[in-house]
């Protein structure tokens, strides 16, 4: 069938329809002009854009990993593991260095030698002269302690000789009470003999001599005379008992009163050998300061004070030690948004700087150049930049993790949460809504790796959509 010839513009020849001669359009002749007469075909257009929708369709449907990225640096799990700087714990002056970076050093190694600036501190023999003050102090608390054991002794013996001496006080009261008591008879007795002689005297009678009168008279006074001298021995002898007990009770309380200065003394002494010795193991153990050694295996990585002679203050970092052998862990930052996600036991993917990799975040069975690891902290409390710090580990059931890892190298991960279909994960992205978690993993159990139900995703997709 001849195509129908369109409407031919000015200057081309027109087709004959009434003659029986075929339309030739090659005999035109321009090429472009006879482009106006073919008709184009699109069936081959056609067929590829049925097949790119198919496979577009197809590819809808496919299973997705979902994942939590994070950006950090391998670290080490244990702090001790990790490295650390050692400062000078005095104010000093570099003397002289033992290592040099990159040097390996065995727990014990010194490192670098602190001489003294301090005044205090400057004399060689320090140690040496506060001991000797030590000793002294001892002898001198010593001889303290003997005075006052002496004291006490003579204590003792005071009130030993006044226990005696009040007895034989009390004797002799009780004697001279006796003489009262018998001086008071014989008084008694010649008063009567003289009053019955002045009776008799006085009598018309006359029946005593005047003689007799006087020799009564004579007895009764001197009977009179001997009772008021028993009167005052006894007196006397009280006075003296009391006073006998005065004197020893003040020399014993004057021997106490020594006794109790003596063992102040003491007790200071004690304190003054306290401080002594506090200083002495002070001293030592500030010598000790003087040489920084390595706290445990490792490398010198790099020294924070260079050369010598250099003054250094107490806590400035003097060089940076890190641990031969630690436990690799990766410091992964991720947002606040995604820790509800993550739980110790999460599979993670690891990318690490300077190892070629091909990673498919969806699809991580086809990765290329990237190592298991699996979650075992998370921080309570965010960082300063708002994102909260992962702790990972290697997984023991993947790939080891390459030897050559040095800690701070960069790290990106990927944390594996479930599996959807690729037509939902679109979704999510264009709509912003975050990545689905199965019920049983949200409430911490389950496995970690994202599983897809058997059946299909679309369930599990409706579901994390409510």
């Amino acid at each position: 069938m001849t195509p129908r010839m369109p409407n031919v513009p000015k200057g081309l020849p027109e087709r004959p329809e009434s003659s029986g001669e075929t339309f030739d359009p090659e005999r035109l002749p321009l090429h472009s002009s006879r482009l106006l007469y073919e008709t184009q075909s699109y069936a081959a257009v056609s067929r590829w854009i049925l097949f790119i929708f198919v496979a577009v369709i197809l590819a809808a449907f496919l299973p997705w990993q979902q994942s939590v990225q994070g950006t950090g640096k391998v670290s080490a799990l244990s702090p001790a593991d990790r490295p650390q700087s050692l400062p000078s714990r005095i104010d000093g002056r570099i003397e002289r260095w033992f290592v040099a970076e990159g040097q390996y050093v065995a727990r014990g190694t010194p490192i670098v030698q602190i001489s003294e600036i301090a005044d205090a501190y400057l004399d060689p023999e320090l140690v040496q002269r506060t001991q000797e003050q030590l000793d002294a102090e001892r002898s001198s608390n010593r001889e303290k302690e003997a005075k006052a054991r002496a004291l006490s002794e003579q204590i003792e013996a005071l009130t030993d000789v006044l226990g005696l001496k009040l007895e034989q006080a009390t004797n002799r009261v009780t004697q001279l009470q006796a003489a009262v008591i018998q001086a008071t008879l014989e008084d008694s007795i010649a008063s009567d003999q003289f009053a019955r002689r002045d009776s008799l005297f006085r009598s018309p009678l006359g029946l005593v001599s005047l003689n007799d009168l006087q020799s009564a008279r004579m007895r009764s006074q001197s009977a009179n005379a001997a009772l008021v001298q028993r009167r005052n021995e006894l007196l006397n002898a009280q006075i003296e008992l009391r006073s006998l007990e005065a004197d020893y009770r003040e020399k014993i309380e004057k021997a106490r009163s020594d006794r109790a200065g003596t063992m102040a003394e003491v007790a200071k002494g004690q304190s003054e050998i306290a401080k002594l010795r506090n200083r002495v193991a002070s001293l030592e153990v500030r010598q000790s300061y003087y040489t920084i050694e390595a706290p445990q295996d490792g490398y010198v990585v790099r020294a924070m004070q260079q050369g010598v002679g250099e003054m250094v203050k107490a806590g400035a970092p003097i060089v940076t030690v890190q641990p031969a052998t630690p436990r690799q862990a990766v410091e992964l930052f991720v947002r606040a948004m995604d820790v509800p996600l993550l739980k110790p036991g999460r599979k993670v993917r690891l990318q690490f700087d300077g190892w070629p990799a091909l990673q498919f975040s969806g699809w991580p069975s086809v990765a290329v150049g990237t190592f298991g690891g699996e979650v075992v902290v998370i921080d309570q409390v965010a960082s300063a930049d708002g994102r909260f710090r992962v702790l990972v580990v290697p997984d023991p059931e993947d790939e080891p993790w390459p030897v050559q890892l040095r800690v701070g190298s960069g790290v990106y991960g990927w944390a594996l949460l479930d599996v959807v279909r690729v037509w939902f994960e679109i979704w999510r992205q264009l709509n912003g809504f975050p990545p689905a978690i199965d019920a049983s993993q949200a409430a911490g159990g389950g496995d970690a790796r994202g599983q897809m139900a058997p059946g299909d995703g679309e369930s599990g997709d409706k579901g994390s959509m409510k």
